[in-house]
């Protein structure tokens, strides 16, 4: 089978909520990324075949099919079509997915994987307020097939976040303690300049956002959230205004504009579970990836995990029994935040740029997603010098 390529990968930084990059437009805000990605790369803009990015709550400025209005945003040929895929917070890296297979089955030789997200104008609740004047209060309420199989109770973030840190038997302390991690790897990150390669800056804003500098006292102090008695503010990913994409070409198109491969795509997969419970999917699909890839957690070098909530993420340390120390080793959503759409190529992005500065051969990356789903990727960094 053919190989897809990874030539490139860059990301904006995180926008905080109501920051830096709050009043830029969604379209503006992955032009931004695009036009960088274009300009770096020795590739004519009308040889790109397809444009794929993640987007969630696709309503008002992410309205309209995002990817391609973001492409044209960014004046680049308007011969080049896009489309946006929603496959929750696993949007990107889905596209990810979508545009190695394309390049493997020899379909294309030159497609974007990304994704934008602005989640200060757009929160995450309000396409579904959006449709309460239409009758509508969330998309399960009503199904009588969902009602039937699951019951009149509409899965939660919060709710999962809370079942997952009882049943793996994490206390608040806990995930606070793991939380403080979180901001701690970042802001090192970002002192010792890790991520200066990977973020094109805007807006006057060259670094993230996010990170913050916090105690354990203070954690401490925060209410609950909706109705938990260990899910705070503090142990949750933060809403946050980013776009990221990748290039993804074919060994043909290597050839054809002399480009250096920085890594392969060495396995894709994406599995699902009780979508009830919601972000427990990346342990089950991580170990059906190892599987299917031929390869044991020993292999891998180097993950990121998505911590849309702390007890997520260590619910996967403790049920897989990989160290801590490799994974998101520069922090994770909690501390840089988690914009939806744009996450899972935003992870990628970093994963890449850490295995190149540690010499790592394997990245794996995998997220929880809405309905209990969860993408796993696994990349080989390739020695292109």
């Amino acid at each position: 089978m053919a190989e897809a390529y990874i030539v490139d990968a860059l990301r904006s930084p995180t926008g905080r909520r109501k920051g830096g990059l709050s009043d830029v437009h969604g379209a503006d805000l992955g032009a931004h990324v695009l036009k960088s990605l274009v300009e770096r790369n020795n590739i004519p803009d009308a040889d790109y075949e397809d444009v794929i990015f993640g987007c969630c709550d696709t309503v008002g400025p992410l309205a309209g099919d995002i990817a391609r209005t973001c492409w044209l945003a960014a004046g680049l040929d308007d011969g080049v079509p896009g489309t946006t895929i929603d496959r929750q917070c696993g949007s990107s890296q889905q596209a990810v997915h979508f545009a190695a297979q394309a390049v493997m089955s020899g379909t294309m030789d030159v497609v974007v994987a990304g994704g934008v997200q602005t989640m200060t104008q757009i929160p995450i609740s309000y396409a579904m307020t959006a449709a309460e004047p239409l009758g509508f209060t969330d998309p399960f309420t009503g199904s009588k097939g969902w009602v039937e199989r699951y019951g009149n109770q509409p899965p939660t973030q919060f709710n999962s976040a809370q079942m997952i840190a009882d049943k793996w038997g994490l206390s608040r302390e806990d995930l606070e303690v793991f939380s403080l991690e979180s901001h701690t790897r970042a802001i090192a990150a970002i002192k010792e300049g890790r991520f200066d390669r990977e973020i094109v800056p805007l807006n006057g804003v060259t670094n993230d956002e996010t990170p913050r500098e916090t105690t354990l006292e203070k954690m401490a102090s925060l209410d609950y959230l909706f109705g938990c008695d260990k899910v705070t503010a503090a142990v949750s990913s933060q809403t946050c205004d980013a776009a990221s994409a990748m290039l993804i070409v074919s060994e043909d198109a290597l050839k054809k504009y002399n480009l250096k491969p920085r890594a392969r795509i060495h396995h894709m997969s994406v599995r699902a579970t009780d979508p009830i419970w919601m972000l427990t999917a990346p342990i089950p699909a991580t170990e059906h990836a190892l599987k299917k890839a031929g390869l044991t957690l020993d292999d891998i070098d180097l993950v990121e995990i998505n911590e849309a909530f702390a007890s997520v993420a260590m619910a996967w340390l403790k049920e897989t029994g990989y160290p801590h120390e490799k994974t998101n080793v520069n922090g994770g959503a909690i501390a840089l935040g988690h914009p939806l759409g744009a996450s899972g190529t935003k992870l990628m992005t970093t994963l890449l740029h850490e295995l190149e500065r540690t010499g790592g051969r394997y990245g794996l990356q995998t997220m929880c997603e809405g309905g209990g789903q969860a993408n796993v990727t696994i990349i080989e960094r390739l020695d292109s010098e």
